[in-house]
């Protein structure tokens, strides 16, 4: 009677800790999911509002100097 109760407990235990392993593999995409998530809010999160300036007047800085001749270049 007392090794049938022992088995009993023992059948009893490893489906519990099947249980628990579907339920860790269940918490793993629920997880990723809900870490997807928080991470694409934040990386559309709204920005400060910045203009074109700084980059547009760099390119004219940049073509300015493109435009120059150079000095002390020498014939082909």
């Amino acid at each position: 009677m007392v090794n049938l109760l022992i088995s009993q407990s023992r059948t009893l235990l490893a489906q519990r800790e099947a249980g628990m392993g579907v339920l860790v593999w269940l918490l793993i995409p629920l997880v990723a999911a809900v870490g997807g998530g928080l991470w694409g809010s934040w990386a559309n999160r709204t920005r400060k509002v910045r203009s074109d300036g700084p980059e547009l007047d760099g390119y004219a800085r940049f073509r300015e100097a493109m435009e120059k001749p150079r000095s002390g270049a020498r014939g082909a």
